[in-house]
């Protein structure tokens, strides 16, 4: 039965001529059953929700908006689940890089009064950028990937307008199939994303970074993704991955560094029935240097295999910032979803509802006026 045709099944009803009839049908207009007779059109308030379906064709769609309504909840409570995990990642590997960076510049401060060449803090003359962009692997998570491909395309323009070269690094699925429905954007290296960075896949993506840096193909490297600032909120940002600053800081591309030790993190915790982000400060307890320490290696060395190390941790981070983001803008969207779907059943209910009494009742009117025309 098509939406249509409980307009039809009324309109094609036989006429009686018994005056009582004609009564009974005036009765009727109060229920706004559809009558290829009205006189003039009843003005109706605007609705988002008018449908005009058969009673069938009503009840198939709130089974359908009720099993999605499920689904929606579902996904919902798992991106949570997989929120806190990735918080967990992210609280596991904070003394690592705490301690790393205690390390990186209580080593450069030994080497101020010295003249040392580092390979991944040379600064040179800028001529082509590699941008690192990180994107999700899966959809249905409402704007997350597009904010962040949008951040890129922005910055793109920018080297443009600046005359620079730049190639590209994709890192996720969407990023990728994005780019490479453009071939007119260089793309360097496709990366494939995981559902949990892990410091083998960071190494992967340093790996390919260093060795443009080092080899001179590129002269600056950014990296764009997406930092976590609470369940609903989060912003796509651009960090210069390489060069590093002296001290071994990720800085952006105003030139203001970041402290990897110093940088907020997340909890994920329930307050008042409701999930909240709350975000925290921790150092974790290092051991100080003394100011007289002596290196049985060359501090350069030192230096050179720490500072990859280093790079590989912010990477890392990134990429469990971003997970992170992805998972709270998912939950955010099907918690939406859901919303609607619930409101969605509300209203195709009120209709059905509706439709079956005025059914039901014109059916008793026109059986009591037949019954009063064989009197």
């Amino acid at each position: 039965m098509s939406c249509s045709n409980l307009t039809m099944l009324v309109s094609s009803k036989p006429s009686l001529s018994d005056p009582s009839t004609l009564s009974s049908r005036s009765f009727l207009s109060p229920f706004h059953l559809p009558n290829s007779a009205t006189s003039s059109p009843t003005p109706t308030r605007p609705s988002s929700t008018q449908i005009n379906c058969g009673l069938r064709e009503l009840r198939d769609r709130i089974v359908s908006v009720t099993n999605t309504k499920k689904i929606t909840e579902a996904m919902k409570l798992v991106a949570a689940a997989k929120v806190r995990r990735a918080q967990e990642a992210v609280v596991n590997a904070r003394p690592f890089s705490e301690t790393l960076v205690e390390v990186l510049y209580n080593i450069n401060e030994q080497l101020q009064i010295e003249d040392v060449d580092i390979p991944l803090t040379k600064i040179r003359p800028v001529k082509k950028v590699a941008l690192v962009v990180i994107t999700g692997d899966r959809g249905l998570c409402g704007g997350y990937n597009n904010y962040i491909i949008k951040k890129a395309e922005a910055r793109i323009k920018e080297l443009k307008q600046l005359g620079l070269e730049y190639t590209v690094i994709s890192v996720g699925k969407k990023g990728n199939t994005y780019f490479t429905r453009r071939p007119y954007i260089p793309v360097d290296k496709f990366i494939e994303g995981s559902n949990l960075p892990t410091a083998k896949e960071a190494q992967a993506i340093a790996d390919d970074v260093f060795s443009l840096f080092v080899s001179e193909e590129c002269d600056k490297v950014e990296l764009l993704y997406t930092k976590f600032v609470s369940l609903v909120k989060s912003n796509p940002v651009i960090h210069t991955l390489l060069p590093l600053s002296p001290r071994g800081e990720i800085c952006d591309i105003n030139g203001i560094c970041v402290d990897a030790a110093d940088d907020e993190f997340f909890r994920l915790t329930t307050k008042e029935g409701k999930l909240t982000v709350e975000r925290d400060v921790v150092r974790t307890k290092t051991t100080d240097f003394s100011p007289i320490l002596q290196f049985e290696q060359d501090p350069v060395q030192i230096l050179d295999a720490l500072l990859p190390l280093y790079l590989n941790s912010q990477i890392l981070r990134a990429l469990q910032e971003s997970l992170a983001s992805e998972l709270a803008a998912r939950m955010s969207a099907m918690s939406n979803a859901t919303d609607n779907a619930d409101e969605l059943k509300k209203n195709l209910s009120r209709v059905y509802n509706r439709q079956r009494q005025a059914k039901i009742t014109g059916e008793i009117l026109e059986i009591v006026a037949g019954a009063n025309a064989l009197v």
